[in-house]
């Protein structure tokens, strides 16, 4: 990234005055550089003057004037300039821009790629919902933020496995087989009650008759008697489809399904993780209970692992799963993508990955908050009808996979956000998605007619593109690597579809102030189809790291 390489000078330009006794020697910090809010402050403006005043007990005025005295030359960098209180701004060359413009559209669909990321293995789990209903529009968001990030962390080099972790054990699940083996019974006639913290939803009753249509009586047993629990299994099996399709719908594919009951079941990590706790003394059972005894390694207080009828908790299954994927399948790096209500358990799952000599660092989690569906002023019911959540696939089917992506990533996943049903649905500016998608449509179009006039980009001559509205444009080209390099380094996707807004406006203020194809100037026609095809290229790149589509045609 040419940021990187201007730190690198500017660094250079440090050590040269050291060397030179215009600045006293001391270690260098890091050098941050920054994109100043106003453009005629430069390209990139670095504090360091500030930050090291102190040390060099000078002006940082006077720190700024000695490092540019001793900034090598670079290609790109056409000036700097020293401004108060001690800022050093950096200008790229507007030769070098309008160049830039040939070197991306020859990237095509490899530019904003390479190996910043190291080639770690990381693994991104993400909804991981409860398989005894439908997604709801919570799970779409989780599900947007996780397999963006996968796709970025992809695209810079690391080696990523997406990840759906089945809760196919427990309480939730054991109430899932008997409510639908009530209302199985009921379709065959009998008067079976919904038992005590039952499934409601409708959902369960089509279940039900899918397996009857399938099956037939296969599962009924007497009145009275336990259910069959291969009704049980088939009930998570057809939920489970459901779940597959409703986020294949928004382009969402895993690498591995994991599941709860193989992580339990004799000789898994389950029971491989508990000996290790209690072998290193971090195992107490009280109460009748078996706890981790959490509050001697930091945490404020001791944690179950363990209920008294025998029942492990979530806790316990989830150290289990993390120190399966940090220590048994050697992921260097884990990140999990949470609803926001479980943030009190971050810190104690860190914990015990320190109590097992796992990397508590290797272990990031993004919290992501609530969504409010609405259709303009008037908030939407999250239930339609008793007991019914308002679906991923509703959403999605109102107002199709792109935009439902889309809008789940506009907030920061820490934000609350207010999903608008009318807006996401609007074929106009207003509707961020359209607008972008647009821009790219707009250029597929300009394309193809200068095609159909003979015209096109071949033997472009980029250094044609000195107009204002052409540098613009190309120095918001540059950006979508620094971009990424901030979704990976944050863990926040909800740059991209910022990032897709801003580029798609300086296309259009391009496209206002200069005229494409103009038949009398062939020239410079062509150095602007240049600049189009670059444009489209960064377009569909940034779409495609959303999984959202690059339409030829709107």
């Amino acid at each position: 990234m040419i940021r990187d390489e201007f730190a690198n000078l500017v660094a250079r330009a440090l050590a040269s005055a050291q060397a030179a006794g215009d600045l006293p020697a001391f270690a260098a910090p890091e050098i941050d550089l920054q994109h100043p809010q106003r453009p005629e402050h430069g390209d990139y403006s670095a504090n360091l003057p500030l930050r090291i005043q102190s040390l060099v007990r000078m002006r940082a005025v006077d720190v700024a004037a000695a490092i540019q005295r001793h900034l090598p030359p670079h290609e790109a960098l056409a000036e700097a300039r020293v401004a108060p209180p001690g800022f050093l701004n950096l200008y790229l060359a507007p030769g070098w821009v309008a160049s830039q413009a040939e070197a991306i559209a020859r990237d095509g669909d490899g530019y904003a790629t390479g190996d910043r990321g190291g080639g770690e293995r990381v693994q991104v789990e993400y909804v991981s919902a409860n398989p005894t209903g439908p997604l709801h529009v919570g799970n779409g968001r989780g599900a947007a933020i996780g397999s963006t990030l996968a796709n970025v962390l992809r695209a810079r080099g690391d080696e990523v496995e997406e990840e759906y972790y089945i809760n196919d054990a427990g309480t939730q699940v054991a109430i899932f087989a008997r409510t639908l083996y009530a209302r199985y019974q009921q379709i065959f006639g009998r008067d079976a009650p919904i038992p005590e913290n039952g499934y409601p939803g409708e959902y369960i009753t089509g279940i039900a008759r899918r397996i009857r249509d399938e099956e037939g009586d296969r599962y009924l047993r007497p009145e009275g008697q336990e259910p069959d629990p291969g009704l049980g299994e088939r009930g998570i099996e057809l939920m489970l489809e459901e779940i597959r399709r409703d986020l294949e719908a928004i382009g969402v594919r895993y690498s591995n399904w994991y599941s709860e009951r193989a992580l339990q079941a004799e000789g898994g990590p389950y029971h491989t993780v508990l000996e290790r706790l209690r072998d290193r003394g971090h195992v107490v059972e009280r109460e009748g209970a078996v706890w981790f005894a959490s509050s001697e390694v930091g945490e404020e207080k001791d944690n179950v692992l363990i209920r008294s009828d025998g029942v492990p908790t979530y806790f316990a299954t989830d150290i289990a799963y993390h120190f399966d994927k940090l220590v048994t399948r050697g992921f260097d790096r884990s990140i999990d993508i949470w609803g926001a209500d479980h943030q009190g358990h971050v810190s104690r799952l860190k914990t015990a990955m320190r109590a097992l000599d796992a990397s508590p660092e290797a272990l990031d989690v993004v919290l992501y908050q609530l969504v409010t569906l609405r259709r303009g002023d008037r908030i939407v019911p999250l239930s339609k009808r008793a007991g019914e959540l308002v679906t991923l696939a509703d959403v999605v089917e109102e107002v199709g996979p792109d935009a439902t992506r889309f809008f789940f990533l506009l907030p920061s996943a820490g934000s609350a956000m207010d999903f608008d049903l009318e807006l996401a649905k609007r074929r106009s500016e207003e509707n961020p998605v359209y607008y972008v998608q647009y821009a790219h449509a707009r250029i597929r179009g300009i394309l193809d007619r200068a095609r159909e006039a003979g015209l096109s980009a071949a033997g472009a001559d980029a250094a044609l593109l000195v107009h204002g509205a052409e540098q613009t444009l190309v120095r918001k080209l540059l950006l979508l690597p620094e971009v990424l390099e901030t979704v990976a380094r944050e863990l926040a996707p909800h740059h991209l579809p910022h990032y897709a807004q801003e580029l798609a406006q300086a296309f259009h203020v391009f496209y206002t102030q200069c005229r494409v194809v103009d038949e009398e100037q062939p020239e410079l026609s062509r150095a602007r189809l240049l600049l189009l095809d670059a444009t489209r290229v960064v377009l569909a790149r940034t779409l495609g790291l959303m999984s959202i589509t690059a339409p030829d045609r709107m």
